[in-house]
């Protein structure tokens, strides 16, 4: 049975800003989301194994395009640090997965990030935790991947842990929308495990989207992408034709 004390505990950790958030991650994805949790007043450690990529953001320098110095410098002053130091994750109330899934040589996604992150953090993992994923990837991968790692911990998910898959909905250079305003889905393992993770994520972004399960949250990334790759391709397409026929396609 689900603990309906836990999930409050952990919301009323984020609502007094006492709760601290480790990104895992610190490329295009994490870092921009590591500046919306510190904007909302929770503190951040962001953790990499890149360790050029920490000690750039520990001088305040911005290793992303559209991320200003300044916007580290405001990171920075909120408390933020960067490390490799994977054993400070047992410090933090959630932990963000924010690790690549490039398409391996089969097309399929690779999660060897996703596993190598996994292994640096399980022996650091604590009770009263969440742990969400971001990563694009399959259907069934929280379950499949992540949740044997808690459960080898000794932890129970949805009663003393919990375990979400948010995907990441970064659009770079799109100065109309931000981390902030754009909603986000959310699906946890258990009914509290996405109390857990609405109230994470409410705290920093505007519209949190429920929905019924993690396999549900990743299905909702997977048909985004195909949904965004097959426009552009038709896209693509028909200014082929429109150029053949002397047309402007933007007309």
């Amino acid at each position: 049975m689900n603990s309906p004390s836990v999930p409050s505990n952990f919301a009323s950790r984020i609502v007094s800003k006492e709760a601290i958030v480790g990104i895992l991650g610190l490329g295009y994805v994490g870092t921009p989301l590591a500046l919306s949790v510190a904007r909302a007043g929770l503190r951040v450690i962001g953790f990499d194994v890149l360790q050029d990529r920490v000690d750039q953001l520990n001088r305040n320098d911005s290793p992303i395009k559209h991320i200003t110095q300044d916007d580290i410098t405001h990171l920075r002053a909120a408390g933020f640090e960067a490390t490799t130091d994977f054993s400070r994750t047992a410090a933090c109330d959630a932990l963000i997965i924010c690790v690549p899934t490039p398409l391996n040589e089969f097309r399929e996604p690779d999660l060897s990030f996703v596993i190598a992150t996994m292994n640096s953090i399980a022996p650091h993992l604590r009770a009263g935790q969440l742990l969400s994923l971001e990563s694009t990837t399959w259907p069934g991968t929280t379950t499949e991947i992540l949740l044997p790692y808690i459960e080898q911990a000794g932890l129970k998910v949805g009663e003393n842990f919990y375990l979400a898959y948010s995907p990441e909905r970064e659009d770079p250079g799109n100065l109309e929308y931000s981390t902030q305003t754009i909603p986000k889905v959310a699906g946890g393992q258990t009914d509290a495990c996405l109390e857990a993770a609405v109230a994470l994520y409410g705290s920093f972004i505007d519209t949190i989207v429920p929905v019924s399960s993690t396999e549900a949250s990743e299905m909702v990334k997977l048909l985004e992408n195909i949904h965004r790759s097959i426009n552009i391709g038709l896209v693509n397409e028909m200014k082929i034709v429109a150029d053949s026929m002397g047309l402007d396609i933007f007309e």
